[in-house]
């Protein structure tokens, strides 16, 4: 890292403690001194299961219902969940959920999936953060090492497993992820957290909340981390170190008894080393090259909520993102503006209505290199949309169905319908069975349309025409010419198709015991492949250009099933364990590339299995674990591993908490995912770690 870099780090902290510290010290001009409330998030008070069944969850539908009542396979990852799995960032967290694979590439990259296809760039998991998407159409995925906040403001993670296109749109393929922050309210008063250990150097993160006047309450945090760099396969120093600062702020205010707005701005800069395996330029072979990614970005977000009676409201919601990365490869800056309206209604008792409008506008500007050019270098895109869903009452109490579509326009595959029906019934207060038949696509990528990738180069022989004389006429001889092999986007590439086939059984066997079990079939068509064409031979001078294009050239189907189990064994131990499986049967639908090898197949653990405990002790302590068993990926060369975590923790006092942490106990590191997009992947290590939280 440069002086200059160093530079503007510590001035970029030294901006937000500065904001900070008077915050924290007099409040804000005209505020009533706020106190923290419950011991804000070091004071943990858990649910209790039925608690938990009947928490309320917006994600599924757009509107507030029931978990315990939903027709669709969902999990909810709650404040109590984050601080007692130790878990040091967002996706850490996510491995919390079953039939959701998370596998670490590197010391900040993660590839993470629901019911399979995982990749570095997992095209068919949509990912929000209180409603706002982070998937990027520049290759279609999440860029992980770039979604973070505090974890102690987040008020739950709703995990949709299988598709959510209905409301969510194009990409909430297999799943949605929508990570939800707590309103100002929730978090007034100061809280200062620092965290350290053997590869975290360290972790500092500070908030503050406050009123603005009897209405209006807010709150302000900064974040700032260093980890060092992990080990490689053969022991050596991977290079994969990763820094970040982040600061952010947001404002509610109940402007009157039927209207609510909020307003959040966040801005965050950071660095991560990489290991990549690059093709040579002009010599044969590939070089194994360190590189730093860099990568800052900011956005805006405001909602406002209006209730216009006891039966109908209406939300509009309005975000500016910004984000630039510059990723070895290529470089890339976006802007993105969304607008969206939803209104709720429930005219009769019997029906409950949910639609919207929506309109989003997005554009890049790429400066390409010699590995990755994209042409237009510079582009804008349009999605417009629209959804309506309606739950229908036949049988009160007990059995509904849900219908309703989402239709989209965007620029590359045009107009989607994306419908589903969903039925659930009820035959006991305490058990709910569900099922669900949707369509979801995944609509084409910038990348899939205008990238021209370089992958290598060597030789090949061509058989030319031989002179004549000395030769005879039409004679040819072989020829060695230099040969550059590349993969091209086309704008004949399709929007990938699923129609998904679900059938789910929530259990409340007592008042300490649950079960969630969750099948699904899925079916797809024009997935992705690479197809090669022809080679294209020059003759001055003499070389020959390989090319592969993107092409929709697989289809085949899933199937498996997740189940989960919660019990209270006693009223300090709560025990939840899990279980999932998948398969695949994928095929080409030319007969002639039948032979080759799915890649897709090969990147998902066929089983995963955990279980966790949560055991309070005397004296204000308690001990929490979790032990992850996933799969290998047989074909990748990626062994199966048992990771065990464990962490004791001690509410010293009521505004002060203290723990140590370890991560993967049983073996001092493993590999979790092969190489993807040039990525080398690293050993995922075993770590121990010290934090302190101090509310006031």
């Amino acid at each position: 890292m440069t002086v200059n870099q160093h530079s503007k780090r510590k001035f970029l902290y030294g901006s937000v403690f500065s904001i900070l510290l008077p915050l924290c010290t007099f409040g804000s001009s005209g505020a009533q001194t706020q106190q923290p409330e419950d011991a804000t998030l070091l004071y943990l008070k858990g649910l209790s299961i039925e608690e938990l069944l009947q928490t309320q969850i917006t994600s599924v539908s757009k509107k507030s219902e029931q978990l315990f009542n939903v027709a669709a396979a969902v999990t909810v990852i709650t404040q109590e969940d984050i601080e007692r799995s130790g878990a040091q960032n967002i996706p850490e967290a996510l491995r919390l959920v079953p039939g959701l694979q998370v596998a670490q590439l590197d010391g900040s990259r993660y590839a993470i999936s629901s019911r399979g296809f995982n990749e570095y760039f997992a095209n068919k998991l949509l990912v929000l953060i209180d409603g706002r998407s982070v998937y990027t159409p520049l290759f279609s995925g999440v860029y992980w090492n770039a979604q973070d906040t505090m974890l102690e403001d987040i008020e739950r993670i709703e995990v949709i497993r299988g598709p959510g296109a209905t409301v969510w749109g194009a990409n909430a393929v297999n799943g949605v992820i929508n990570i939800i922050t707590k309103n100002s309210g929730d978090t007034q008063g100061g809280l200062v957290t620092t965290k350290v250990g053997d590869y975290i150097q360290p972790e500092v993160s500070a908030r503050y909340g406050g009123q603005i006047d009897d209405k209006t309450i807010y709150r302000i945090f900064a974040k700032g981390f260093h980890q060092k760099d992990y080990k490689d396969p053969e022991g050596g120093d991977a290079h994969d170190a990763w820094e970040s600062i982040r600061t952010g702020f947001r404002a509610d205010r109940s402007h009157t008894d039927k209207d609510t707005l909020s307003f959040q701005a966040e801005a965050y800069d950071n660095e991560a080393d990489i290991r990549s395996d690059l093709a040579n330029i002009g010599t044969p072979g590939w070089t194994e090259t360190n590189g730093t990614e860099k990568y800052n970005g900011g956005h805006v977000l405001t909602t406002w909520q209006h209730r216009i009676n006891d039966t109908s409201d209406i939300d509009l919601q309005f975000y500016y993102d910004y984000t630039w990365r510059d990723q070895v490869v290529a470089e890339e800056s976006r802007d993105t503006i969304d607008l969206e309206f939803k209104h709720h209604w429930d005219p009769a008792g019997s029906h409950d209505i949910v639609w919207g409008l929506g309109y989003r506008w997005t554009s890049d500007d790429i400066d390409s290199t010699q590995y990755v050019s994209f042409d237009p270098d510079s582009r804008s895109d349009n999605l417009w949309s629209a959804f309506v869903q309606d739950d229908i009452n036949l049988i009160p109490e007990t059995f509904w169905i849900t219908l309703g579509s989402k239709f989209e326009h965007n620029d590359y595959s045009g107009f989607e319908i994306q419908p589903s029906a969903r039925a659930r019934y009820k035959p006991t207060e305490r058990q709910t069975i569900w099922g669900a038949v949707s369509r979801a696509v995944r609509t084409p990528s910038r990348a899939e349309h205008d990238f021209t990738a370089y992958l290598g180069n060597g030789s090949v022989n061509i058989m030319v025409p031989a002179p004549s004389p000395p030769f005879p006429p039409g004679m040819t001889v072989p020829l060695i010419v230099p040969a550059n092999a590349y993969v091209y986007g086309t704008d004949d590439f399709d929007s990938e198709e699923l129609i998904a086939y679900e059938l789910g059984y929530r259990w409340q066997a007592s008042d300490a015991l649950s079960f969630d079990l969750a099948t699904f079939y899925n079916v797809y068509d024009n997935l992705r492949t690479l197809e090669d064409g022809s080679p294209i031979i020059s003759l001055n001078p003499p070389s020959v250009i390989i090319p592969a294009y993107v092409g929709n050239g697989l289809e085949g189907n899933t199937y498996g099933f997740e189940l989960q189990g919660t019990w209270q064994a006693t009223d300090t131990l709560k025990i939840i364990a899990a279980y999932s499986l998948i398969d695949f049967d994928l095929e080409y639908k030319d007969p002639a590339l039948r032979g080759n090898s799915i890649s897709d197949e090969q990147l998902t653990p066929q089983q995963q299995f955990q279980i966790r405990s949560y055991l309070d002790l005397p004296h204000n302590l308690s001990l929490d674990a979790e032990l992850y068993y996933v799969d290998k990926l047989e074909d990748r060369d990626i062994d199966s591993y048992l990771r065990f975590d464990l962490q004791l923790s001690w509410q010293a006092k009521e505004n002060f908490r203290v723990s140590v942490g370890a991560e993967n106990l049983f073996d001092s590191g493993h590999q979790e995912f092969p190489e993807r997009q040039d990525i080398l992947p690293s050993e995922i290590p075993q770590q121990f770690w010290l934090k302190a939280s101090y509310t006031f």
